[in-house]
Order: structure tokens, then sequence, then C-alpha cells
């Protein structure tokens, strides 16, 4: 998106009356929230005299079949209005002023959605769920506040400092009381303990937190002190639904309790506990294994309290011998080579920050962290041994002080230790301790490895799922009986409808006009695209030595047929011959084939640009598209070797789907939305965005987060969608870029952003201005809902009303949630009419009832045919619904846009404007010039993209802007 430099502290905002309020914003937010002084004020109520826009909306659609009006003639533009404000003017869209929004600042005062019912469309059937029924405790907990000196930062020394406290005093000073712990600062009891406040004296000896290990005894000072109660009442009448705000306390005690005796048996990370004993370590390559495990949390449901089990994977850290981890990493003999300055490169960042522990000492197995690698050779270190720069070497000093003798003296020595104060250790002489799990890249091999261990049938995953639950024996566990929590050991039945599959309108000129997907899946043949695009001027470079030029025009002949076939038109012949080019001049290569084309066509540019890579090509796919899309203007479709070797029709069709919406075309839309038929979006503009933002990968301190935005530009058939991005802050979930004001020397106070931008843009589209918007959110986490909810719809609202003073159309916000464990199964597997090929549950699959929230608006969608593994449904959670929905409506029109996703002819598992939202930013990582990456520790081909630093971004270098001509059309499919 376009870079805009901004002044810190430039931002002001609009002042918004609540009289000035869109009407349309419906009576129906007089709601529980806000007659309890929370949420919104409601908006003016229409006399009743006067036709809601809604009923205008219909009024006209009788008359005339969904013909576009411009609803007045409004203009999505700043309007010449000063309004008198408290303090300041609004003036030919120059802002000034405090904000006064008619919504909430602050957590405190804000309410989401409540459910408007349950749905009822759909075959109505019964699945299984991963979710316990777990039976509310009837004691009194106590919440104890816990002070351990010397503080250590430890969690397996702080639990070993409170299990031999229990250990001697539970009978005593505890009142037989077994408390449960959570690794820091928090004690829970059932029933209170003897004491307010205590003081214990805990002798520990051999502590061992894997890094720091001692012989000596040390003495810790631990005070236990009473905070509060925790509050199950409020918990009890959470879950009936009588009260809104969720106990978080009184379900983190709860969760911890739970938890408490897993932590002792297994490896615990995150939320799941691991072991190489539930499953045989799988290796993975290059010193790698998978652990299998279960991940466990404790849920608030409708049933009541839930405890929602599910398998887990993850890699570690093979425990080998530290020369053998080595071997494995570098794929080479290490014993008789000396390493390259890359190997060892490599070697020093698989190492660093791993636990090992040294194997030459008999039985005394001390534990250090590695620090980093030695530059020389074992043979060549040497180090003082006294005051006086006495010099020894380390092979001398092993065979002196322990007899051990170092064989392999070219390879470097492990440091471990600080900097300043570091110690040698020979890589034979050290082991990889077990249970460390791996936390970078992995790389294409390992990630297929590790599927295949991770990827299981559904009624294999529901067997190992009540497996665990028996092996983990909750009615067994001290700390749950000790606590009066019981666990049920069956899986949770629910109520669940399946959707009916939505019709699918295709060109007239196509033998099937309409298709009706079955089972989540269709095909294009004897279908034509509902807009199918010309390419008339196309270029192709083979970046691949093993495509020799008759395959490749093969190909782009295949290719092009298949193209005309799907509805497209598509010229035989390229503007020029076929180019071929090296991968590590692929900056070169581009420019030469856009200068060369723009030549022959007498300065018209290239509409498409078709590259044929190699399979495994590195930087050179995201080389291509930054040049391509950031620099050039090119819309560019990659191919693989292997598919242009191997000519397969479904290929063809599949990169013609693609080709056709990077080019601006549609391939398919709803007949609901032709014949506007679709609630809530058919009856007046309605504009529907996706909004994703991705972060850098574990270990990446430094790289950027990335934002995109996407919104439909085709109402009212809502399958064409623009998109924009931005870097913003590492690892900041919040949108920053989604509006922004600046001071411009000519124009004063400037309003921007993606939100506003993409406003316009469909404002141009399609000659209306948005009258309602709904905004899929993806890729937040339930501690974050209140904080993106109040900042992005600010950003909405000021948005809005940064183009005309008054407008503020309703808006619906969702959170898309993919990354959550929650498996729905057959009720009967054995049931053919009730699963898809692979087993799972039939696309269209909706549950809003009893493993859903007690009383705010979510559901599970699982909206596509699974192919292998168990389908995870995707989890919608409605935060803020000024539109009204009905549970019926948001789930058919969610479960809808499904069939609509342009890259293929399969119902996808996420409504695809969130879909897009994560394609767009994923794109968007290749946009940082390989000068950024290169500081990563990556590499890069070609020239750094010309960024600047933006003033107040803390660091975060702008992404280059993209083309115009990009900008417009879905680039990133």
């Amino acid at each position: 998106m376009p870079v805009r430099q901004m002044k810190e502290g430039s931002e002001q905002h609009l002042v918004i009356k609540p009289h000035l309020l869109n009407p349309m914003n419906s009576a129906r937010k007089v709601t529980r929230a806000v007659q309890n002084g929370k949420g919104p004020p409601p908006p003016p109520q229409e006399p009743n005299n006067q036709t809601s826009p809604q009923e205008r909306a219909k009024g006209r659609r009788k008359s005339r079949v969904c013909r576009k009006s411009d609803q007045g003639g409004v203009l999505m533009r700043p309007c010449t209005v000063v309004t008198n404000t408290a303090n300041g003017l609004v003036d030919n869209g120059s802002i000034s002023g405090d904000i006064e929004m008619g919504y909430p600042s602050s957590s405190k005062s804000l309410s989401f959605a409540p459910r408007p019912g349950f749905g009822q469309v759909g075959a109505k059937c019964i699945v299984k769920a991963n979710h316990f029924f777990a039976e509310l405790p009837d004691k009194d907990l106590n919440h104890y506040d816990v002070a351990i000196t010397p503080e250590v930062s430890s969690k397996i020394v702080n639990r070993s400092i409170i299990a031999e406290l229990v250990r001697l005093y539970k009978e005593s000073e505890l009142g037989m009381r077994l408390p449960a712990y959570d690794g820091r600062k928090s004690l829970y009891t059932a029933g209170a303990l003897p004491f307010s406040r205590r003081e214990f004296k805990i002798k520990l000896i051999d502590v061992d937190d894997g890094v720091n290990p001692t012989k000596r005894e040390r003495e810790y000072c631990v005070v236990i002190k009473f905070v509060a109660r925790v509050n199950l009442h409020h918990l009890g009448q959470f879950l009936a639904g009588k009260r809104a705000d969720a106990p978080q306390e009184a379900l983190q005690t709860l969760d911890i309790v739970l938890r408490e005796l897993s932590s002792k048996r297994f490896c615990p990370i995150g939320r799941s506990f691991f072991s190489p004993d539930i499953r045989t370590p799988q290796r993975l390559g290059q010193g790698l294994e998978s652990w299998c495990g279960f991940y466990q949390s404790i849920r608030p449901t409708q049933m009541g309290l839930s405890l929602n089990i599910d398998m887990a994977s993850a890699a570690f850290i093979e425990p080998l011998p530290v020369v053998e981890f080595v071997g494995q990493l570098l794929g080479k003999d290490v014993l008789s080579r000396q390493l390259s300055d890359a190997d060892r490169i490599k070697v020093k960042k698989a190492l660093r920050g791993v636990k090992v522990e040294v194997t030459h000492r008999g039985s005394f197995r001390r534990k250090y962290r590695v620090s980093g690698l030695t530059s020389q050779p074992t043979r060549e270190l040497v180090f003082p041994v006294d005051g006086n720069s006495t010099m020894k070497s380390v092979v001398d000093y092993f065979q002196e002080m322990y007899g051990f003798i170092i064989k392999y003296t070219h390879l470097p020595c492990l440091q471990v230790g600080s900097q300043k104060k570091a110690n040698y250790l020979p890589m034979e002489a050290c082991k990889i301790v077990e249970g460390q799990r791996y936390t970078k890249r992995l790389n294409e091999k390992q990630i297929t490895a590790l599927l295949k261990v991770t990827c299981q049938r559904p009624r294999d995953r529901e067997n190992d799922i009540l497996q665990t639950i028996q092996h983990n024996a909750y009615d067994q566990d001290p700390y749950a009986k000790e606590f009066g929590i019981k666990i049920s050991e069956k899986l949770a039945s629910v109520e669940a409808r399946i959707l009916p599959a939505p019709w699918l309108k295709y060109h007239d000129s196509g033998k099937e006009k309409n298709c009706l997907p079955q089972v989540g899946q269709w095909n294009m043949m004897n279908k034509k695209m509902i807009n199918g695009m010309a390419v008339s001027r196309w270029a192709c470079i083979n970046f691949s030595r093993s495509v020799q030029d008759n395959i490749a025009r093969t190909f782009c002949n295949e290719l092009g047929q298949m193209c005309q076939v799907s509805g497209m038109e598509f010229n035989p012949e390229p503007v020029i011959p076929i180019y071929n080019a090296k991968p590590e001049q692929v900056e070169k290569a581009l420019k030469h084939v856009y200068h060369v084309s723009m030549n022959k066509t007498k300065g018209k540019e290239l509409e498409l640009l078709l590259a044929i890579l190699p399979d495994n090509n590195g930087s050179l796919y995201g080389d291509l598209k930054r040049i391509c899309e950031t620099e050039l203007g090119l819309i560019s479709q990659c191919c693989l070797t292997k598919h242009v070797f191997k000519i397969t029709k479904q290929y063809l069709a599949n990169v013609s789907l693609k080709i056709n919406v990077k080019m601006g075309g549609r391939n398919t839309v709803l007949v609901d939305a032709v014949s506007c038929r679709i609630p809530l979006v058919s009856d007046i503009p309605t504009i529907i965005f996706g909004a994703d933002v991705t972060h850098p990968e574990n270990g990446e301190d430094s790289s950027p987060s990335i934002a995109a935005v996407v919104a439909s530009q085709d109402w009212p058939e809502v399958t064409k969608y623009a998109g924009l991005v931005c870097a913003q802050a590492h690892r900041q979930e919040l949108i920053q870029d989604l509006y922004k004001t600046w001071h411009d020397p000519v124009r004063g106070l400037v309003s921007g952003g993606m939100i506003r931008d993409l406003l316009i843009s469909f404002r141009k589209a399609t000659g209306q201005k948005p009258q309602r918007i709904i905004f899929y959110r993806d890729g937040v986490s339930e501690g974050q809902f209140y904080q993106v909810l109040l900042y992005e719809l600010d950003a909405i609202r000021k948005a809005c009303a940064s183009l005309e003073p008054n407008y503020q159309p309703p808006v619906t916000f969702v959170i898309v949630q993919k990354r959550h464990h929650t498996r729905l199964f057959a009720n009967n597997h054995r049931d053919r009419s009730s699963t898809d090929k692979s087993g799972n549950i039939l696309p269209g699959t909706v549950v809003d009832s009893k493993i859903c929230h007690p009383t705010e608006f979510d559901f599970y969608l699982c909206s596509h045919a699974g192919i292998q593994g168990t389908s995870r449904p995707a989890h919608y959670h409605v935060l803020w619904d000024e539109n009204n929905f009905t549970a019926d409506g948001i789930q058919s029109l969610t479960n809808n846009l499904c069939y609509t996703y342009a890259r293929c002819t399969r119902s996808v598992s996420v409504v695809p404007p969130a879909y897009y939202a994560h394609l767009a930013a994923f794109r968007a990582r290749f946009y940082a010039g390989p000068e950024e990456l290169q500081e990563n520790g990556s590499t890069g081909t070609g020239h750094g993209s010309k960024v600047t630093r933006a003033a107040g971004e803390c660091g975060v270098k702008p992404l280059p802007a993209l083309k115009e001509n990009v900008k417009r059309v879905m680039f990133y499919c």
C-alpha cells in the first residue's frame, strides 16, 4: 500500500455526536448491555411515519430486480460542511477536536453481542465433540500469593520448592490441604489454610533447573499470603447464562488444578503435555524427532464446565550425542573432516540455547546451556590456568583432569556460560538433554514427516482422545479429588445441523449455467467463468534449467487452451519468445522481459507474466513477486517444474482460475447473490472485509508483523476482493494502519488508512457507498477479543466518519479462529451417509449449542470436505452486531461464502475474505527486500527495494507500495 509519512503525535480524531449516528443502527442495540450502562448509546429510532432504509430497499427491489441505484446520489467524499463541535470544526474534510465516539472506550463498559437465538436451517444430526463434562466443585476455593527468595526464574525449581514445602508441612502447618501451584506466584487450595500469612524456610539439595545445577544445599524463604476467595457462585451464574462476564480467576484456578498432576508426569509446553512414552518418537531428520502428547483446557460452555482434550504433536531435539546430532544436521561425515565456515554457522544456530549434559565424568552428568561455538578447532584452543598467564590446551586439560582423550580435535568446541567467562566443552563429551522442544522453522521434509505423524483419521483420533482420558484417570487424580472436580469419560454428544450447499452461477454460454456442489466440491467441466477476462499480451520466463524450450512452449500452449475452454480469451502467442534465465539473475531477467515486451507492443504493458520455477527455488519465488508487484506492476503466475513436466487437466484448470481472478475476473458467484436473496447483504450496498496479521516465526526477534485487509468490490455478488498490506511493530496484533491521519504542508490534516482506501475503492467500483459493513477478523485469541474489538471498531468508525461527518454504517464484527482444539466426529463412523470420503463430518455441519459459549454469539462451522486427517471446524465469534443478524443469517452467509473461494472448485474451511487476508499478509512478507532479510539471517537475490523509515513507527520500515494495477485485483491468489 502507499507509504505515508506521519509526524509523531499528529493524529487527532473526529467528534461524532450521538445524534449524527446513522439511523440504520437498529433499535436492537438497546440491549441488556445498553440498559445496564454498557455498550454504545442507542441510535435515535425513526418516527413511525417513516420507512427504514431496509424497507425502502425492499420496496425498490420489488420494482427493480436488483438494479444498482446511486443511493440518492450521496458521494463518498469529505463534505463541504462546517459543523460546530465542543472543541473544534469539521471543515472540508480537515478534522480537529477530541474523541467523542458513540461506544465505550474501555473493555469494562463493553459487552459482546448476545446470542440472538439458535439456528434452525439444515438437516439435524448428532455429532460427538472432544469435550468432557466437568462437574463444578462445591468446595471453598482460596487464592494465595507465593513469594520465594532468593527469586528463581525456573518453574521447575519453583515447583520443587513448593513440593518440598508440601511434603514437610502438609499434615501440620497446611492443615492437610493439598494445594495446586502455577509455578510462579499463585497457589490455590480447596478450603482455607490455617493462616492468612506464613513464612517457611525450605532447604533443597541438588536443585536441577537444567542450566545451573549445584551439589550444595540451598535455603529458600517462602512466604504464603492469603489473597482472596475464588467466587464459584459467580462461575455458576455465568454458566447458567445469568451473568455476561466470565469469572476468569475461577476458570484459571480449575485449569491449574487439573494440570497439576500432568505437569509432574509429562513435559508441559503451553497448554499441551508431551512425552516419549505416549507413543514412540518418530525421526524427522537433521537431529529432530516428533513427540506425541495431548492438549488440555477447561472451558465454559452451555452444558457447564467442559474439559477440552485433543491430541498434539511437536518437534523435539533428539537426545543424541552432539557429534551425532551435528552429523545428522549437516548430512555428512563430520568425524573425518573439518567444518567449513558455512557448516559452523549452521551448527552454531542449531545448538545455541540448547541444553547439553557432559558424558566424560561417569555418573556425574552436569548440564549446561550452549551459548556458541568456537571459531577454531579443538586442537588449537588454549586457555589460562593461573594468574601467571600459564596456558594449557583444551586437549591436554581434559586428558590430565579427567583422563578423557579427545579424538575429534578437528571439530570446534561448544561454548557454555557467558561471553566474558565462556567455558569450552568438546562436542564428543556432550549429549543433548532429552525433552527440549525445537522452536525454529522446520524444513519441507521435516514438515512432511511431522504431518504423517499428526495426520489421523477421525476414528483413530477419537480413540486416542478416549485413551488419553482413561490414561489420565482424573477420578484417581489426587488434586481433582482434593478440589472436588469430576470429569466424565464420554465425549459430549451434540446436536448439529448440516447447512445446504448454495447454487453457483456460471456463464450462460457454458453447457451448465448453474451448479449445485456435492459434498463440498464440483468441477469446471461444461462450465465457463461468470466473468472471464482477456489476456492478449503475455510473456513467459523459464528459470528451470531442466525445462527445455519445446516443453515450456507445450505447457504454455496447454495452459492457454485451458483458459480459453474455461471462458477466458487467451492469445495463443506470447509477446516475445520464452526467455530462459538463471534464478540468481531474477531482477535482471524480469526487467529485461518487461522492457523488451514494452518496446514490442509500442508502450503497452504486459498483462500477464508466466514464470516456470525450479521445484526447490529458495528465495526466487519471493523475489519475483516483490519485483513484479511493487516495482514493475506485473501480474504473475508461477508454475513449478514438476507440473510443467506432468501436465494434468486439474492442475491447468486450477491455474486458469487463479489467472482469471488476478486479471480482475470472477470465476463463479452465488445464485442467491445474483437474484438478491441474501439476507442483510442483498438489500442495501454491503461491503465484506477480511483482516489478518501474520507474525514472524519463533526466533525472529526483530522482523515486523504484517497486516492485511481485503474488501469485496462487487456488491451484490460479494465475490471479488481488493487487498492492502502494511508492516507494523514486531508481534503487534492490533492492525495499526486501519485508519491514520497525518499533517500535509498544503492540505493540513489528512485522513487515510486501509479501511478508508477500501471504502473509496468500493465506491468507485460499484458507484455506491457501503451502507453495511461485515468484518471478518482472523487470528485473534480469546484473551485479545476486547482489545482488538475496541481498537479496530474505533478505527472503522473514524475511517467512515472521515469520508462524511454523518456516515456511520452499521458494523458486524466477527472473529474467525482456526487455532483451537475442538474436533467434531460423526456419531456413527460406519454410517456412510453422515460422513465424507475421508470419514469426516459432512461439509456444512454447524454447531451453536452445548459446547459453545453460555451467552455470547458463537458457532462452529465445518464448511469443507475432509481430504486427509481430521477436519478442524472454524470457530466464529460475533463480537459486535449492529445489523441484527439471526443465527441462521450469519451461519448461512458464512457457509455460502466458503463456496466462492477463487482458487479451487471446493468449499474451503475458512470464510474467503479471512482466507484472502491471510494470503495477502503472507505474500507481503516477500516485499521486505533482501537487505532486511539478511539482517535476520536469511538470504535473497537481486537489489534491495527502496524503502524509508516512517516517522513515529518505532523503526518499522514500511513495505514498498503496491502498484495501482496490482492493488485493484486479487494479486495474492
